[in-house]
């Protein structure tokens, strides 16, 4: 493995416009459960019955009780230290910015400024109705809206059935198309349309997971925790 991240390095090295893609994998060390593992949020529940936006309307106290079970997971959870060195390795002027499908927020909460959330951030909460932001606890206590009075709170988050943001999604892929390097972190490239990134770069795509995936030929995988494997890159680049 030594090698492979020594080889890393030299991508990055050589890159003038590096992006870092992540997905849930790149949390699970922050102790956030994935979502297809064993032990993932869908072995447990079934995401159409909670996290899609049939259930806000029709089933609301399972989806309320569903993230803010979610909502209040996250008091316990800071950033790991791979979270910090992409911090660090962005104010180095190594990486240009992440796409991150996380709803956590760590790495904003870690200190990365250029953070594509594509499926938003699960500490926002605004209302469905006329988008006005509120707080956490407005949503865990049911509150109506103090600007329309519709009971309608949710989390800033993308749901089954409701498309990505559009002007994050175009900068993301803007960034992605311009890369020298794609880095790919923690995600099992299942979901659509992300896993189109690396057909997007004209760079080299470098994929760091768990598991391997099939159907994609990388410029270089490694295979590992996703905080060692940056904990080790940032030895050599910081």
């Amino acid at each position: 493995m030594k090698r492979a991240i020594e080889e890393l390095a030299a991508i990055i090295k050589n890159s003038k416009n590096t992006v870092v893609m992540t997905g849930a994998g790149m949390d699970t060390e922050s102790n956030i459960p994935d979502f297809r593992s064993k032990d993932g949020w869908w072995n447990k529940v079934d995401p159409m019955k909670v996290a899609n936006i049939d259930a806000f309307y029709e089933h609301y106290p399972t989806f309320h009780e569903f993230y803010s079970a979610r909502i209040k997971s996250l008091d316990r959870v800071v950033p790991h230290k791979g979270h910090y060195v992409l911090a660090d390795l962005e104010r180095a002027g190594y990486i240009k910015s992440i796409a991150t499908q996380n709803i956590s927020g760590l790495h904003s909460q870690a200190g990365s400024k250029t953070v594509y959330e594509l499926h938003g951030n699960l500490r926002r909460i605004r209302c469905n109705e006329c988008y006005q932001e509120h707080s956490i606890d407005d949503f865990l206590t049911k509150a109506a809206c103090n600007y329309c009075g519709k009971k309608a709170l949710r989390p800033d988050v993308v749901l089954f059935g409701e498309t990505l943001p559009a002007s994050i999604w175009d900068k993301a892929i803007k960034d992605v198309e311009d890369s020298d390097a794609l880095i790919i972190i923690g995600t099992s490239l299942q979901v659509y349309p992300v896993n189109q990134f690396p057909y997007m770069t004209r760079g080299k795509v470098v994929f760091i997971n768990m598991e391997r995936v099939d159907g994609y030929n990388f410029d270089l995988e490694i295979i590992g925790k996703a905080g060692e494997i940056l904990n080790e890159l940032g030895h050599i680049l910081l």
